[in-house]
This record gives C-alpha cells, structure tokens and sequence, in this order.
C-alpha cells in the first residue's frame, strides 16, 4: 500500500475510516480493493452481480474472531477465507464467490490490517474463488478486540448426491486426513506464552482440492465434514446423532504430532476436542476404503491421511474408543466452551 493514499499518513485505522467519506474510501481503494481486485468486485455497487450456471449451490456464512489475530502457520484473514472454502469443499463444493465484512477497532494499525488482506488474497487466488462484496464499519476503541472478520461463500456442487449422516451405514469406514488438534494448541501456546521444545504450528489450510479429488476417486463417499471447533469427537457424535449405528475409532490410529500431544497434556485439554482447520473427516464404504485412503496420501493435503475407525451395529447412538491399551472409553458431545476465541 503506497502510505500517500492516506489522508496525513496516518499509521492507524480512526472512527473517520468507517464514517463513509474520503477517509472510508481511501481504506477501501487503498487496501481491500487493491488486492482483491477482479472484475466483480470493481464495479463497486451495493451488491454484487454474479453470474451462477443453472445448477446446484452450497452457501455459507461464518465469523472469525481469533485471539491472537497473528498465530503460527496463519492469520484471521486465512483462517477466514480458508473456513469458507472448507466449508463448502466438504459440502461437495467448489468454492466460486465470497464476501468479507470487516469490523475494525479504531486504532488498529493499517500495516497489520494490510497483511490480513493480503493473506485472504493470496489464499483466494489459490483456491479459485474470488470475494466479490465486503463492508467495513470501525468501532470506538475498547469495542473490539482488533479486528473481526465475517465472511459469505458460495459454491457449485461437484458431488451428485447430497454427503449426509442419514446415508451411513454399518461396515463404513472412517479417514481422516492428518493430525489432530494443531490449530488449537498452536493458538493457545501462542496465546498463553507457552514454550515447547517443539514448535507447534497451525494446520489452517485450503481443503477444497482434497476434498474433489477424492470425491472424483469415491462417488460413492456417504459423509465429510471438516472437524474444526469441538474437534473430531464432535464430528464423530454429530455423524451418530440420532441414526441407527455406533462410531468405534482406535486411538492408536490417530495421527497426533508429539508437540501437539505435550502440550495437550501440559494444559489438561483432550486432543479429540480440539479444534483443527485443515482437517476433514470422511466414511466411505468398506469396499472403498483403500482407494479412498491411497487418493487422499497422494495429496499434499493428505499425505498423513490414516483409517481410524469404522461404523457398528453395536452401541446405536454411542461413538466408543478403544485406548492404547485396548479399553473402551465412550466418547460423548464437548459441554461448554473448551478453547474460546479459538476461530
């Protein structure tokens, strides 16, 4: 951002950046449209016109509000770009338009706020889709703790058959693609000060090729969801809710790096709850299980992708795993509020 585009280069975001006049459109000419810059977007009006084939859509809409905005392995802007696509990717979605509104607290530095935008840029690009509408209101200091992010995203279907619950049945199998709980502990080690003699970094990441390449490899996957605030054992028991089959994973199956397992440990948190951003879990039928498996380790996404566990006609309505040391421990729904500010 070239500094003489702001009014007596000020360093800081001010209550006149939201007030609607110069300074407002200095901000968004300045920064937001700058970098996301695309035909849609430059034509400036109230809303958005896109151009959508007669198809079926996926839309979602979700808020970001980190603590801290900066962590190990991303950002706010990332993890909210990268939320929205991932949402619709394990929906059965390519991701091709997205809006981003903007809530900033007076004072916040525009060097800080220029990374965020650029990092939702770059990670728009690589993903295919393009944030065609925004807004952005400041907030008297005190207000709001930085900035916050809310976000829109459509997206085309590439699956033919809706990925629910209600289609999985006794003998599927259950994949995820990585470790566990990195997002989480990556955001409270950094939150907290915590220091470890391994570092521990975000896996905040765009799953939406994955999620295509194995839905081209499987047409016949029944379910995906991406395990991300309450973690894989919230996945796990909202995949069982009310349908007629148990849930059985084995904790030796879990993928779970050594850093990530210390400090889980050092602060008393179980990893099975923690939050994950670039994580999907899949059920896919028995007899697809290897094809699914070997597709998903051929991606760079998925490269550490492991079976953990398969679905029961033992324990209707339950999810149950066997420990290390082979006892059964049931694994039930997280009740309150395990890590906040977490995305």
């Amino acid at each position: 951002m070239n500094e003489t585009q702001l009014s007596n280069n000020e360093s800081r975001i001010t209550m006149a950046h939201g007030g609607g006049g110069i300074q407002s459109q200095e901000l968004i000419q300045g920064i937001f449209a700058s970098h996301f810059s695309n035909p849609i977007l430059n034509a400036m009006g109230d809303a958005a016109i896109v151009e959508i084939p007669r198809t079926y859509l996926a839309y979602t809409t979700d808020s970001y509000v980190v603590k801290p905005i900066f962590f190990p392995g991303g950002d706010i802007g990332k993890l909210a770009v990268c939320g929205t696509v991932n949402d619709l990717a394990v929906s059965g979605a390519r991701a091709i338009y997205m809006t981003a509104g903007f809530i900033i607290e007076e004072g916040f530095e525009f060097k800080q706020l220029e990374s965020i935008v650029a990092s939702m840029a770059t990670v728009a690009r690589a993903c295919g889709i393009m944030i065609v509408a925004g807004d952005t209101k400041v907030v008297e200091k005190g207000n709001c703790d930085g900035i916050f992010i809310n976000t829109s995203g459509i997206g085309q279907l590439f699956v033919k058959q809706a990925m629910t619950s209600s289609r999985i049945e006794t003998g599927d199998v259950i994949i995820i693609n990585g470790s566990i709980a990195d997002h989480g502990m990556a955001i409270m080690s950094a939150r907290e000060g915590l220091s470890m003699d391994t570092s521990i970094e975000s896996d905040c990441a765009p799953l939406n090729s994955l999620a295509e390449h194995l839905s081209a490899a499987v047409p016949n996957i029944k379910f995906m969801r991406d395990a991300t605030r309450g973690g894989l054992a919230t996945v796990l028991c909202e995949a069982v809710g009310e349908n007629n089959f148990g849930i059985e994973i084995d904790e030796s199956k879990i993928p779970l790096k050594e850093g990530t397992a210390a400090a889980c440990e050092l602060l008393g948190i179980d990893p099975l709850y923690v939050a994950n951003e670039g994580k999907l879990v899949a059920v896919v039928p028995a007899d697809s299980a290897e094809v699914a498996l070997a597709t998903m380790q051929s991606h760079p996404q998925g490269k550490e992708s492991e079976i953990i566990g398969c679905v029961t006609e033992d324990n209707v309505g339950k999810v149950n795993l066997i420990t290390t040391i082979g006892s059964r421990r049931l694994i039930t729904m997280l009740s309150g509020e395990q890590l906040p500010r977490i995305c």
